[in-house]
C-alpha cells in the first residue's frame, strides 16, 4: 500500500469510468499490480460511490484480486508438507466468502470436537468409540445430509455446513474426520466413486464409515457389492485411505458439478483453475 498514496489511489479509481478502453485496461492493471492490500480500500471506494458503473468495475476487481490471493493460499499450501485438511478447505471456504477468517472456522470445529471429547471413552472398543462420535455428531449436533440440495454449492463449504448442519458426503466426511484426527483414532478418508466414505485402519481391524448416512458401519465386503451394483472394477485404492489432496481435489470437483448445475460458466471456469493447482 505504500506504493502510491490514497490521493493517488482515488486519482486512479476515479479513471475506472474513463470511457478510453486503453486507458481503463492500464488503471485495471495497475490496481490489480498493487495485491490484496488494496482490497479494503477499493471496499471503501465502491461504499462511497453513486455510480454504478464504477460500483461494477470495483466489484470485478475486488474479486479478481481475492481469487488471485485464494489462488496463491492454494499453491502455497500445496507445497505444505503436512497439507493441513481445515487449512485446504478454509482456503475453498473462501471462494464463496473471501472475509472467513480461519481462526472462525478452527473455533467451530474446535467445538463440535469438544463436544465430542466430553462424551468420548478412550478405554471403549472401536465399534463403541464410533457409536460415541455418530450419537454426538448426527443425534445431538444434528448434522444430516442435504439429499434436498445435494447439488449446492453450500455443500462444498465448510463454514456453511457448520452452520445449517447439512452437508454432501465428503464436507460430513471432512468433519467427522477431524473430529477423529483430534481424538487420535486411526480413520481417514476414501475416495469410492460416487460416494466418499471413511475408514478405521489398524493392522488388526478395518471397517468403513458412512458419514452420509449418519455414521454407519460398513465391511470390505460391503465396499465390493457397492462396486459391483455400479458395475465398476475393484482398484486397491477404493479401498485405503487418501491424502488431504486427495479431498481437497475432490471437493473442488465437486463444486465444479454444483456450479455446472446452476450455469454459473463463470464460477465453473475459475474452480477449475483452483482444480489444475491441486491436481498437477
Amino acid at each position: 500500500m505504500d506504493k502510491l498514496t490514497e490521493k493517488e489511489l482515488q486519482a486512479l479509481i476515479s479513471l475506472l469510468d474513463d470511457t478510453d478502453m486503453e486507458v481503463k485496461t492500464h488503471v485495471r492493471d495497475k490496481i490489480i499490480s498493487l495485491g490484496s492490500d488494496i482490497i479494503p480500500f477499493l471496499e471503501k471506494k465502491w461504499e462511497n460511490s453513486f455510480n454504478p458503473e464504477i460500483q461494477k468495475e470495483i466489484e470485478e476487481l475486488v474479486h479478481g484480486l481475492q481469487f488471485n490471493q485464494l489462488k496463491d493460499r492454494l499453491k502455497s499450501w500445496k507445497k505444505s508438507p503436512d497439507q493441513d485438511l481445515l487449512t485446504g478447505l478454509w482456503i475453498i471456504n473462501t471462494y464463496q466468502y473471501p472475509d472467513l477468517e480461519f481462526d472462525k472456522l478452527n473455533a467451530d470445529m474446535h467445538q463440535i470436537y469438544f463436544d465430542v471429547w466430553t462424551a468420548f471413552n478412550n478405554d471403549l472398543l472401536p465399534y463403541e468409540q464410533i457409536k460415541i462420535i455418530n450419537g454426538v455428531i448426527f443425534n445431538i449436533l444434528r448434522f444430516s445430509a442435504n439429499t434436498k440440495n445435494f447439488h449446492s454449492p453450500g455443500n462444498s463449504m465448510l463454514s456453511n455446513v457448520l452452520e445449517t448442519k447439512k452437508g454432501n458426503p465428503i464436507s460430513l466426511c471432512a468433519i467427522y474426520l477431524l473430529v477423529a484426527k483430534k481424538l487420535g483414532l486411526p480413520i481417514y478418508g476414501v475416495n469410492l466413486p460416487n460416494l466418499f466414505v471413511l475408514i478405521y485402519k489398524t493392522k488388526d481391524i478395518t471397517f468403513y464409515i458412512n458419514a452420509f448416512n449418519k455414521g454407519l458401519v460398513f465391511s470390505k465386503q460391503d465396499v465390493i457389492n457397492y462396486l459391483e451394483h455400479l458395475k465398476i472394477e475393484p482398484r486397491e485404492d477404493f479401498f485405503e485411505p487418501c491424502s488431504n489432496l486427495d479431498i481437497i481435489i475432490r471437493t473442488l470437483r465437486n463444486l465444479i458439478v454444483s456450479f455446472e448445475k446452476l450455469g454459473e460458466v463463470d464460477k465453473v471456469e475459475e474452480i477449475k483453475e483452483l482444480l489444475a493447482i491441486a491436481d498437477k
